[in-house]
């Protein structure tokens, strides 16, 4: 497999500037020739399909959901990053760029990041020109805070939602174009596979999810804005209907994957409740810019927060990472949350749990202050837990939120299979081992807004894309496996439901694959892993038949596929021995505990091509090479 990263020569500030000169445009008069098939209508997609639509595209946007204000972005609570420097704090677009490439722990492209730090200070003027209602200032002025590995204020919030904010002002845009006839919406809508024709992406083949009707839809490109793959361990922070289906059917059809493994424990969430819980719930990053995180110093101590005095606290992350304290980066934060709590000093009754503590915000600030800036995630907390965190300290603990790894794409957002474009979650792009936080957003409005109207124009202007029709092999035969795939989920009546085997993944993965990996732990995952999935293809019950709405069904193929890609996890985590960002490898740590890296064999994008059916995937490496930014132990204390 050829990966061309296609990263443009000359310096780093001027990269992005002049690839936009040298790339290839479409005439405006000839833009509406051509259809563009957008799946997924959360940030990345539902901006892109708005913006490719502006341009001239005819564009036809698929969502599972209802509706695309249901997107799992609206979820998003804590911020946007934008080099702005409102503050006048020392922030810069290289300030943003290196924090960003540091952050995760030096496994990301320097001109990718640079080029989302470049972006990041336009999204903002493009939201605000939108209505998005960002938080300001008495006198009128964006107001910012602080979030995890920066020592600067460059965050734009709603509240704690906006992730729903943001989504209304893409939704808006996306809507206007739906009336002008530029976009055609297609809701409740799931893409199963991806049609390649003469080596291009060229349409795909979905399922009406109301009617349970299979058909094919064909265009001249294909972007994927379908999110990330968090529910491959069951419990996360996902949406419930988050899946990979969209990125893995593609993997299978010849698109990279990259750096699956990377995956990102956040360190503020509700805590597991119950075996039978369904879902976990966010905490916003945000709360940690006034809440203390603290444990009591003592092991298995069952007294109350209040009954325990200062002196017998342990503020760990303050006193381990003094320089960025409670703002340590998501991967430390959660590590650290770990390792007391595995020493026997986590709260709750579970024991694993932390305490995040405003009392000091408070009595510095006032109930009025805090409830401005945190008063719906204090809300929702409150209604999860029944204990008012404005009185006692909340308690959180890590869970799965977001995955780094995603299909591979070169510097134009497109995959190994030309045609099919990546955009926000879905790729593996920007933020190498480690996300850091109010990122996401930033990426996903980038792609959709800023970096994929330039990009797809040049492989349009660029190729030679002949019609083809509904009749063509190619779109048959990929109809056709759809058809007999979903026949066979049918016709197995087994004793188990697929949220049975769904869950044992979970537990298989979150214990072997999760927060903390050896090598024992992944060759026993792996398995396991096949085992299960053997299991599920002969055990499985799904109930109800194909032609009408069937969730059962619909969870059913979603499971299939996580089944598949946690082994391929487990392959890609086994493989890199070192440790970097999220993904830790007990076997490489410094002597306090830290993540080591191995840059001397470690340094490149793990790009992992399907092969075939019972057959090993095969590792193709892209080279990350630094030039602006010297590799180094990261230290945030």
């Amino acid at each position: 497999m050829d990966l061309r990263s296609r990263i443009p020569t000359g310096p780093l500030e001027g990269k992005w500037e002049r690839h936009r000169f040298e790339m290839k445009l479409v005439n405006p008069a000839n833009k509406r020739k051509y259809t563009i098939l957008v799946v997924g209508s959360g940030l990345a997609g539902a901006s892109a399909a708005a913006t490719l639509s502006e341009l001239g595209y005819n564009v036809k946007c698929y969502c599972f959901q209802d509706s695309p204000r249901r997107a799992h972005s609206i979820a998003a609570q804590g911020g946007i990053n934008a080099a702005k420097n409102y503050q006048n704090d020392g922030d810069s677009i290289y300030r943003l760029f290196y924090d960003t490439v540091k952050g995760g722990d030096f496994r990301a492209r320097e001109a990718n990041v640079y080029r989302l730090a470049q972006i990041s200070v336009t999204i903002i003027d493009q939201c605000v020109a939108q209505g998005v209602p960002f938080a300001r200032e008495y006198g009128g002025l964006l107001s910012n805070r602080s979030f995890g590995g920066a020592q600067v204020s460059r965050t734009f919030y709603a509240r704690g939602q906006t992730g729903q904010q943001l989504l209304l002002g893409a939704y808006q845009a996306l809507e206007k174009e739906i009336a002008t006839g530029g976009v055609t919406m297609y809701p409740r809508t799931e893409m199963l596979d991806l049609i390649v024709v003469d080596g291009r992406a060229r349409g795909i083949v979905i399922r009406n999810e109301l009617t349970g009707q299979i058909e094919s839809h064909l265009g001249d490109a294909v972007v994927l804005g379908t999110g990330g793959y968090g529910n491959v361990f069951y419990l996360s922070t996902n949406a419930k209907g988050s899946n990979t289906t969209a990125i893995w059917r593609s993997y299978k059809r010849g698109a990279a994957f990259g750096n699956p493994c990377y995956t990102q424990i956040h360190p503020t969430c509700i805590p597991v409740s119950g075996d039978y819980q369904s879902k976990l719930t966010l905490m916003s990053e945000s709360l940690r810019n006034d809440g203390r995180v603290w444990v009591p110093k003592k092991k298995d101590d069952k007294r109350a927060p209040h009954e325990i005095p200062e002196a017998e606290r342990d503020y760990y992350l303050e006193r381990k990472y003094p320089s960025f304290g409670n703002l340590a980066p998501r991967d430390i934060s959660s590590r650290s949350a770990k390792e007391v709590c595995d020493e026997g000093r986590g709260v709750g009754e579970t024991a694993l749990g932390v305490y995040l503590d405003f009392a000091d915000a408070i009595k510095r600030l006032g109930d009025a202050t805090i409830h401005e800036r945190y008063g719906n995630l204090f809300e929702m907390y409150q209604r999860i837990t029944d204990e008012d965190p404005y009185k006692v300290p909340m308690r959180i603990y890590p869970a799965v939120h977001y995955t780094m790894g995603g299909l591979w794409v070169d510097y134009n957002l497109m995959s190994t299979v030309p045609g099919l474009h990546v955009i926000g979650e879905a790729n593996f792009s920007d933020h190498g081992a480690n996300r850091l936080g109010a990122s996401a957003l930033m990426q996903g409005l980038a792609d959709g807004y800023f970096v994929l109207p330039y990009t797809i124009g040049d492989y349009i202007a660029s190729s030679k894309l002949p019609p083809v029709t509904v009749d063509h092999p190619a779109v048959r035969a990929t109809e056709v496996d759809v058809t007999e795939r979903t026949k066979r989920l049918l016709a197995i009546k087994g004793k188990r439901t697929a949220a049975s085997f769904h869950r044992e993944l979970g537990r298989i993965m979150w214990d072997n694959c999760g927060m903390a990996r050896n090598e024992a732990g992944l060759k026993r995952a792996l398995s396991e892993i096949p085992a299960l999935r053997e299991e599920f293809w002969e055990n499985v019950n799904v109930p109800g038949g194909s032609g009408e709405l069937n969730q059962s069904l619909e969870h059913a193929g979603r499971v299939a596929d996580f089944l598949e890609l946690g082994e391929l996890m487990c392959l890609d985590a086994l493989h890199r021995t070192e440790s970097c960002g999220g993904h830790f490898r007990e076997e490489s740590q410094t002597p306090d505990g830290e993540a080591l890296r191995d840059d001397e064999n470690f340094t490149y994008v793990a790009a992992w091509e399907y092969a075939g059916v019972d057959r090993d995937p095969i590792l193709n490496k892209e080279r990350l090479i630094f030039e602006n930014v010297k590799l180094s132990q990261r230290s945030y204390k």
